[in-house]
């Protein structure tokens, strides 16, 4: 497998090495990421804070002490939808390189896996990730990302719409009155009682997401089986208990 790809899509050969280390390692801390690449320690931590800045890598705190590993390999995708213009002739290239490094990050995925993302790639970076499930339940939703980055939600769109990606929303109880229907999206509010600070909570698949989406943006994206039953649970009796009726569409 080569990772030649990633040097055509912009990245420096320190972030290719350490990309390439921890496809091959999984979940790291920096010391060990130092012994397999030789890149000394000051400049790995400036090389980490850029691909996490661009959603490639993220990072989990145990014990006080960093452990880093790389997102999941098709947000190399999304990254390139910020660069398309760009890349265009190549970028059936890379999508066809993305099946062998899903390969390899499956064998060292582990099977509860958390990983924290920061700044506007970061974010971009899961939403991207819920496009591989066709289900997605939001629970606090303010429609942020739309507005806040309307260029990127409207392309992002287009392929959930395409994907067939149904969204199940309990919308923030102020998004009532300007909230439009989506196609594929099931909606109802929830009470204003709920309604504060800009955190949504976003459930697919075996993952579960905390969003913030204040002065600082920040997704803590925990992957578990059993949690994500039960937020989807929370979902449903939110759903069926205490949302209200939209006039976008019923719960199917």
């Amino acid at each position: 497998m080569t990772l030649e790809i990633l040097r055509k899509v912009g990245l420096s050969e320190g972030e290719i090495k350490v990309y390439s280390a921890l496809l091959g390692l999984g979940v790291s801390p920096v010391n060990k990421i130092h012994e397999k690449t030789g890149i000394e320690r000051r400049n790995i931590y400036d090389i980490l804070n850029k691909l996490i800045e661009r959603g490639l890598v993220t990072y989990i705190t145990e014990n006080k002490k960093r452990f880093f590993q790389i997102s999941h390999p098709n947000k190399i995708i999304g990254y390139l939808e910020e660069r398309k213009h760009e890349i265009e002739r190549i970028e059936g290239e890379i999508e066809a390189e993305i099946p062998s490094i899903l390969k390899e990050f499956e064998s060292i995925r582990p099977d509860i896996n958390a990983e924290i993302y920061r700044g506007a790639d970061g974010i971009k970076a899961v939403w991207e990730d819920t496009l591989n499930y066709k289900k997605v339940y939001w629970i606090g939703s303010g429609r942020y990302v739309p507005k806040r980055f309307p260029h990127f939600f409207a392309s992002w769109n287009k392929r959930r719409i395409r994907l067939k990606v149904k969204w199940y929303n309990l919308l923030r109880h102020e998004m009532r009155r300007e909230v439009k229907p989506m196609p594929l999206e099931h909606a109802k509010f929830l009470p204003k009682e709920f309604s504060g600070n800009p955190t949504v909570i976003c459930i697919y698949g075996n993952k579960v997401v905390n969003f913030l989406y204040g002065d600082r943006l920040f997704a803590f994206v925990i992957e578990s089986k059993e949690l994500a039953e039960s937020y989807v649970r929370y979902h449903e009796y939110l759903w069926d208990s205490v949302a209200s009726q939209s006039s976008i569409r019923k719960r199917a």
